[in-house]
């Protein structure tokens, strides 16, 4: 049986720089902590604990005597640079350059809209880091809709900026933008639309949506190795489950089973954007193995 490992899958950008940059200062032998897990995979978080890395809340940073504390691709709200601050800490910044430039386009059109009486609403996760530290931009007072059905909280008779977290699917958010628009009030003139739309969802996250359905389509089975906290790995995976219904979900290559392989000619392994380069290995290498007996 062939198997073969999807040259598109794995860490993106931020998180591959992030988890560098957590390297080489574990490198350095310093104290380093994190707030929050690194990244939302649980056999990398443990590849780093072994290596020194421990991840903190926000009650325990006040604890801290002394060291390093980084901040994840996913960004934090204003609120985490003052608690570092004011407990004379050394903050280590791995957020996103990308997210880093949507938290200063937020907060101002949030300046704007707040001047103006209109409304900043954001389409993400109301749970998810990028979002908690995106909604801090504002203060707390972006509305935050995941969904058709949040769209109540938006007034409809003020104008509303729409953005967007990073890693969402593009096809929602131009259902939300759509469904925005239709309710809208008709009081507002065609020279002043009620409705502004940023498009910021990550271009390399919504560029993996089609080539992972495409090489989900060229193997038998597809076995898709991804963190069960990571909303990422839900998505791409059901994108491979719509096109391959012979895809299966692993943690790693632990929960890889024989029988899935029953007639198969080929087998695709593919990841998400927390999923590393090595975890795919090892999966791909359990089914080689397999094959064998």
């Amino acid at each position: 049986m062939q198997v073969t490992i999807d040259p598109g899958s794995g860490f993106c950008f931020g998180v591959k720089r992030a988890i560098e940059q957590a390297e080489s200062l574990l490198d350095e032998g310093r104290g380093l902590y994190c707030l929050g897990d690194l990244v939302h995979n649980t056999a990398e978080m443990e590849r780093l604990r072994e290596r020194g890395l421990t991840s903190v809340t926000r009650e325990e940073i006040g604890k801290l005597k002394g060291g390093a504390v980084l901040f994840r691709a996913h960004g934090e709200p204003p609120s985490s640079y003052r608690l570092i601050r004011d407990n004379d800490l050394t903050l280590a910044d791995a957020t996103c350059p990308i997210v880093l430039k949507l938290q200063e386009r937020i907060k101002k059109a949030w300046e704007r809209q707040k001047g103006g009486r209109g409304q900043v609403v954001i389409f993400g996760n109301p749970g998810h880091p990028e979002t908690i530290g995106l909604l801090g931009r504002t203060n707390g007072e972006a509305i935050i809709v995941t969904g058709p059905g949040d769209l109540s909280a938006i007034d409809p008779e003020k104008p509303v900026e729409l953005f967007s977290q990073t890693t969402k699917e593009t096809d929602q958010f131009l259902q939300i933008e759509k469904n925005i628009r239709q309710m809208m009030s008709p009081r507002f003139s065609p020279l002043k639309p009620p409705l502004k739309v940023h498009n910021t969802i990550c271009g390399q996250i919504s560029g993996r949506t089609p080539r992972i359905r495409e090489f989900a389509g060229q193997h038998d089975i597809i076995i898709f190795v991804g963190g069960t906290q990571s909303s990422n790995a839900k998505v791409l995976f059901g994108h491979c489950r719509e096109v391959n219904p012979r895809s299966r979900f692993v943690t790693g290559p632990g929960e890889v089973m024989a029988e899935w392989f029953e007639g198969a000619r080929s087998a695709g392994v593919c990841g998400a954007t927390s999923t590393p380069r090595w975890q795919m290995e090892q999966v791909a290498h359990k089914i080689r193995e397999l094959a064998k007996k």
